[in-house]
């Protein structure tokens, strides 16, 4: 396999796929072109779409300074949206919703909202749009109304049916040992589901944020935790996925490439490309991820060792000697 350096920004396309590495220290936010007076303070910019060759995915990284705004508008595309930073204010067909880190949320195709930062400090979240929004030709952003209103708000009340398209991360939800002490059942953080349970297996913890429960059609977006010697072998997707770090380090491959991932960079790997990752450290690693199209029932993985098998299995059933 071949090494990459770690400061380098890069795409790369070769006969069995393609991916993307960004590196936090090349990623350079700037104000939208061509919006006019319907955004204020926003600053954003596309770490995955159709500039790298993404087909389903548009994966960005906005900014809203304190009393900016962004108004009232609808996508073509399906979005999800994760606070990393700060107390934005989303509105959603007309009512709004103070979010607060760890915060999630979808908006469905066609549906208004609007943002708006009432808070003393920036907000930074990340942003993911299903399919890849265009680069050209017809727009899929349509702007439909005013800045929302500011005003008193709540946060969104997450086991309300009402607002069943948010969600939030906890303290504690990826912590692998309270699976083994048993969680709290008085107070849960969403309607109860098998749908939300965290899920571990070699290492590896998921907890999904963003799927079908909430109305996502087109992607979804998932937390995921490796521990010391967390491992996930060579494998392909008939999928594309994204993965924003948010702590630790892993050693990832591409395509017969080995780099290292820390917080901030941004790794994407296309349909067929053959992937793996591998925490070699000795502290956790944790990023966000999605997937778009939505994985389909059955054959979302195709991990190389099982048809290395079956390959090695047929050789030795081969006859030997002259025919």
């Amino acid at each position: 396999m071949a090494a990459i350096a770690a400061d380098r920004v890069f795409a790369v396309a070769d006969r069995d796929g393609l991916f993307h590495v960004q590196r936090k220290d090349a990623i350079e936010l700037a104000g939208p072109a061509g919006v006019g007076d319907r955004v204020e303070g926003l600053r954003r910019v596309a770490l995955v779409g159709r500039q790298v060759g993404a087909v389903h995915t548009g994966f960005a990284l906005c900014s809203l300074e304190s009393s900016g705004f962004v108004a009232t508008h609808v996508h073509s595309t399906e979005q999800s949206f994760y606070v990393l930073v700060g107390e934005p204010v989303v509105t959603v067909d007309g009512r709004p919703y103070q979010l607060a880190a760890n915060d999630c949320g979808l908006v469905p195709v066609g549906v208004e909202h609007a943002w708006r930062n009432e808070s003393t400090k920036p907000a930074l979240w990340l942003e993911m749009n299903a399919p890849a929004p265009r680069i050209s030709g017809p727009p899929d952003t349509f702007w439909t109304g005013p800045p929302a209103p500011a005003g008193e708000c709540r946060p969104p009340d997450i086991r309300d049916p009402r607002t069943r398209t948010f969600f939030r991360l906890t303290t504690g939800e990826m912590d692998v040992d309270n699976l083994k002490a048993g969680a709290p059942v008085d107070a849960p953080t969403v309607s109860a589901s098998m749908a939300t349970a965290l899920l571990a297996y070699s290492g590896i913890a998921v907890k999904m944020l963003i799927d079908q429960r909430l109305g996502a059609v087109l992607h979804t977006m998932f937390m995921v935790e490796y521990q010391p010697g967390g491992v996930a072998q060579p494998h392909d997707h008939p999928l594309e996925e994204t993965y924003y770090m948010l702590e630790g380090e892993v050693e990832a491959t591409a395509d017969g490439n080995v780099f290292t991932l820390g917080p901030g960079d941004v790794f994407w790997t296309g349909v067929g490309c053959v992937h793996s990752f591998h925490n070699r450290s000795a502290g956790r690693v944790r990023w966000l991820e999605t997937q778009s199209p939505q994985p389909p029932a059955n054959h979302s993985y195709r991990f190389n060792r099982d048809w290395d098998y079956l390959d090695r299995q047929v050789v030795k059933a081969e006859p030997t000697g002259d025919p």
